[in-house]
């Protein structure tokens, strides 16, 4: 996914419970839902961002030797500036773009 292109929502806002509940029809389904892809989000932002850092670690820990490094600084406010990823799936959520399967009720036939 690119973070970059994300338009959720930098700061809080509220939130309509009946639009978040539309997609499943029950709230608590829709939480679980954008939790799951929160976290998801998550690891995915951690591991890009873990990797844009990994070109300028150190291979020592002496004191003496650092110093600021511009582009790190640079890479850490991008991040920094991101939406939330909560925000994102609550967004991805509200435009359909995420969807859940329920094991239980997918082998069910009436």
């Amino acid at each position: 996914m690119s973070f970059k292109n994300s338009t959720a929502e930098k700061t809080t806002i509220t939130r309509n419970t009946s639009e978040i509940e539309a997609s499943t029809g029950n709230i608590y389904e829709s939480i679980v839902m954008m939790s799951k892809r929160s976290n998801q989000l998550s690891v995915d932002l951690k591991e890009e961002l873990t990797q844009k850092l990994q070109e300028f670690a150190s291979t020592t820990d002496n004191l003496e030797e650092i110093f600021e490094n511009r582009e790190q600084i640079e890479i850490s406010r991008f991040y920094e500036r991101l939406p939330k990823p909560v925000a994102m799936a609550i967004q991805e959520l509200m435009e359909d773009k995420i969807y859940a399967r329920n094991p239980d009720l997918d082998g069910l036939t009436d």
